[in-house]
C-alpha cells in the first residue's frame, strides 16, 4: 500500500492539472476499448458456435456412415461381428467419446466404451438410452444434441436404424470437440474476459476519479449557481483545482462579488420601488387585471375581485372568459382575442352589471408589449366602477331639464301677460289690468324662489365656512311662525307652536336653522288643505330616549295635509325630487327638502319623517345641546366640500 501511495499522488496530480479535453480524450480512449473488449468477446463466442457447427455436421456425416455399414448386421443379429466393427471403427477414430446400440424400445445392448469391461455377456446390457423428446423412428432424421460433462462438451448424435418398414433401433455417437479450437477458444476467452475485467477497473477508477476531481467542482459551482439565482449573492466555492476548473471556479467567485456589491447598492432600492408598485396595484381604486396571450389571469387586484364576484374563487392561471359577468363575456370576448393577437392596441368599454350587484363599469383594455414594441406579451385590464358617475350624470341632466322647465314656465307667464297689457293696454279694464299685474308678481315670486333655492342649494355645495355657536331654537322657530301667519290666515290654517320651557341652546348656526323651519313649515302650508293644522315642537329628549347618547333638543314639524305615499318616501330628500309629480296640481322646485337635508347634514345629524296618506306627515331632527367646552370649532368641522355635500344629498336615509 505504501507502493501505491505516490503513484496515487502523482497520477491525482496529473488528473487535476490537465485540462478538460485530455479528459474527455481518456475517457473517449476507455470506451473505444471496452467496444473493442466487447467486439473481441462477439469474435471467440462466434468461433465458438461455428466450431461447434462443425462438430455438428461432422458427427451427423459419421454417424449416417457408420449406420449403413451395420444396419445389415443388426438386421441379421449379428452382434459378434457387430461388436468388432465397432471396435475397429472407435479404435481408429480419436474423436468419438462413445457409441450405443438400442433396440427399438430403447434399451441399450452394446455400448463402447461401456461393455468393455463386462464379461462375456457384453451384448446384454441392462441399462436404456434417452432420447430426444422430437425423435422419430423410421425416418431418416438424424437429431443431434449438446450436453456438458467433466471433460469438456460432447455432441450426442442419433441415428435411427431401419430396414424398409422395419425399425431396428437407434445408433448413439458420442463425439468430441476439436482439442485445438477447444483450447484457442478457452485462451482467448479466458484472455478477453481478463481484459474485459481490467478495462472496468479502469472504468470504475477514472468514475470514481471523475466524481472526485470534475463531479464534485461542477456540482458545487450548481450548487452556487442556484444561491446566486435566489438572492445569496454571499455565495462563494473554496476547492483548490488548477487548469480550466480553478479558472472557472476564480471567476465564479469574482462574479458572485461584484454581484453582491451591486446587490448593497441596488437591491434595496429596487425592492423598495416594487413594494411600491405592488402596493399601488393593490390599492388604487380601480381594478386592475393582467392576463397573458392565452387569457389566463396573471393579476387580478382586491378591486377588481370585488367588481367581478370573485372574492370566493381562484381565478389565477385560469381562463379569464370563464369568469367575467355574462354581459362582460359576451362584450369582451372578441375584443380580448383581437389584443392578444395584436390587431387592436387598446379599447374603452361600458357595460351594465347586474351581479352581484347592480353597476355601472368601463373596462380600459391595453396590449402589453415588449422592448421591441412588436410582440404582445399580454393584456392590462383596468376596470373603473362608473356607477356613482353615470348616477350624477343623470342627476345633472335631469336639474338641467327641471331648471329649464322651472325658470321658462314663469318667464314665460311674465312675458305673456306684460306683452297683453303692452299692447293692448288701452282696451283692457282696470280690473283686468289688476288681474294681470297680480299674475306677473306672482309669477315673479315664483321665480325668485326658485333662484334662491338654487343659490341656496349651490351655497351649501360650494364649502363655505359656518359659525356654528348656541342658539336659542325658540327665536328662529317663532320667527318662522310670524313670517307664515299671513299664508296661514289666508288659507285658513291653524299654527300651533308646542315649545318646552327652559329649553338649552342648541349647537348650530341661526340662519341655517331658519332656513330649515321656513322650508318645513311652508311645505307643511302648501300640502294642507283649507280648515287644516300645522305644528311646530321642539323639546328636550328624555335619558331613555338618549341612551348614551349627548343631551339633544328634538323639532318636529307636523301638518294635516295630503301625506306621502310609502313609494315615494326613500327619495323625499333627493334634488328635484317632487311626489306631486304623480297628480301634477301642485307647483314646487323640488330643492326645498333637499337643501333641509344638506343643512341638517350640517349640523351632524339627520332628517327623520313618517307619514301616512290622506292623514299629514311630522319631519323630525336632533340637534346637540350646546356645551362650550365639548363642542369642537375647528374648522375642518364646519366645511364639506361639494363633493361629499353632493354625495351626503344624493345618499341620505329616508327613514
Amino acid at each position: 500500500m505504501k507502493f501505491f501511495n505516490p503513484i496515487k499522488v502523482v497520477i491525482l496530480g496529473w488528473w487535476s492539472e490537465s485540462n478538460i479535453q485530455t479528459r474527455l480524450m481518456a475517457a473517449a480512449t476507455l470506451v473505444v476499448s471496452c467496444l473493442m473488449s466487447a467486439l473481441i468477446f462477439w469474435a471467440v463466442n462466434s468461433i465458438q458456435i461455428d466450431a461447434r457447427l462443425q462438430d455438428t455436421r461432422y458427427g451427423q456425416d459419421l454417424g449416417v456412415l457408420l449406420a449403413a455399414n451395420v444396419t445389415p448386421l443388426v438386421a441379421d443379429e449379428n452382434y459378434s461381428e457387430l461388436a468388432q466393427f465397432s471396435r475397429k471403427f472407435y479404435s481408429r477414430t480419436s474423436s468419438i467419446r462413445y457409441m450405443l446400440y438400442a433396440d427399438a424400445d430403447g434399451r441399450i445392448y452394446y455400448g463402447i466404451p461401456f461393455s468393455e469391461a463386462q464379461a462375456d455377456n457384453s451384448l446384454m446390457l441392462r441399462q436404456r438410452i434417452q432420447l430426444p423428446e422430437n425423435f422419430a423412428p423410421n425416418s431418416n432424421t438424424v437429431m443431434v444434441r449438446q450436453h456438458l460433462t467433466p471433460n469438456g462438451e460432447v455432441a450426442d448424435v442419433f441415428v435411427p436404424l431401419s430396414q424398409g418398414d422395419i425399425d431396428l433401433g437407434v445408433l448413439a455417437i458420442g463425439i468430441n470437440p476439436n482439442p485445438a479450437v477447444v483450447t484457442s477458444s478457452r485462451l482467448t476467452r479466458d484472455v478477453t474476459i481478463a481484459v474485459f475485467i481490467a478495462i472496468w477497473v479502469m472504468v470504475i477508477l477514472g468514475a470514481v476519479s471523475n466524481a472526485l476531481i470534475i463531479t464534485q467542482p461542477i456540482k458545487e459551482l450548481a450548487v452556487g449557481v442556484k444561491n446566486i439565482a435566489a438572492g445569496n449573492f454571499k455565495q462563494r466555492v473554496d476547492l483548490p483545482f488548477g487548469g480550466e476548473l480553478g479558472e472557472l471556479i476564480s471567476s465564479f467567485n469574482e462574479m458572485a462579488e461584484r454581484l453582491a456589491k451591486y446587490d448593497e447598492q441596488n437591491i434595496e432600492e429596487l425592492t423598495a420601488q416594487k413594494a411600491k408598485l405592488e402596493t399601488l396595484m393593490f390599492t388604487i381604486a380601480d381594478g386592475a387585471v393582467l392576463l397573458g396571450t392565452d387569457m389566463e389571469v396573471v393579476l387580478a387586484n382586491p378591486t377588481s375581485r370585488r367588481l367581478f364576484g370573485w372574492d370566493e374563487k381562484k381565478v389565477l392561471g385560469q381562463n379569464i372568459l370563464h369568469h367575467l359577468p355574462e354581459p362582460v363575456q359576451i362584450e369582451l370576448t372578441r375584443p380580448l382575442y383581437q389584443s392578444a393577437q395584436g390587431d387592436c392596441e387598446s379599447g374603452e368599454f361600458r357595460i351594465a352589471l347586474y351581479e352581484p350587484a347592480a353597476k355601472t363599469v368601463r373596462i380600459l383594455l391595453t396590449t402589453v408589449l415588449d422592448q421591441t414594441r412588436e410582440k404582445v406579451k399580454g393584456i392590462a385590464m383596468t376596470v373603473q366602477d362608473i356607477t356613482r358617475e353615470v348616477e350624477l350624470n343623470e342627476a345633472k341632466s335631469q336639474f338641467i331639464s327641471n331648471i329649464s322647465h322651472e325658470l321658462r314656465t314663469p318667464l314665460f307667464n311674465i312675458k305673456s301677460f306684460i306683452e297683453t297689457l303692452y299692447e293692448y293696454g288701452d282696451d283692457l279694464s282696470d280690473a283686468d289690468k289688476q288681474e294681470f299685474l297680480e299674475t306677473a308678481n306672482h309669477e315673479t315670486d315664483r321665480l325668485t324662489r326658485l333662484v334662491n333655492d338654487v343659490l341656496d342649494l349651490s351655497r351649501l355645495d360650494s364649502g363655505k365656512q359656518y359659525r356654528f355657536e348656541g342658539v336659542d331654537i325658540t327665536q328662529p322657530v317663532e320667527q318662522t311662525l310670524r313670517t307664515c301667519q299671513l299664508n296661514a290666515r289666508d288659507q285658513g290654517i291653524e299654527m300651533i307652536q308646542e315649545i318646552e320651557a327652559d329649553l338649552p341652546a342648541v349647537w348650530g348656526n341661526y340662519d341655517l336653522m331658519l332656513q330649515v323651519l321656513t322650508n318645513l313649515l311652508g311645505n307643511a302650508l302648501k300640502f294642507s288643505p283649507n280648515g287644516g293644522k300645522v305644528a311646530v315642537r321642539a323639546y328636550r329628549l328624555s335619558t331613555s330616549e338618549l341612551e348614551s347618547a349627548p343631551d339633544q333638543v328634538r323639532i318636529e314639524v307636523s301638518d294635516t295635509g295630503i301625506g306621502i305615499a310609502p313609494e315615494d318616501q326613500p327619495a323625499i330628500f333627493d334634488r328635484f325630487y317632487r311626489a306631486e309629480n304623480r297628480v301634477h296640481t301642485l307647483e314646487g322646485t323640488g330643492l326645498g327638502l333637499s337643501i333641509v337635508n344638506n343643512i341638517i347634514d350640517k349640523h351632524h345629524s339627520k332628517m327623520h319623517l313618517v307619514s301616512e296618506v290622506g292623514v299629514g306627515t311630522t319631519f323630525w331632527f336632533d340637534l346637540i345641546v350646546y356645551q362650550e367646552e365639548a363642542i369642537p370649532l375647528d374648522e375642518d368641522s364646519l366645511i364639506l366640500d361639494s363633493a361629499e355635500l353632493e354625495a351626503q344629498v344624493l345618499s341620505a336615509p329616508t327613514s
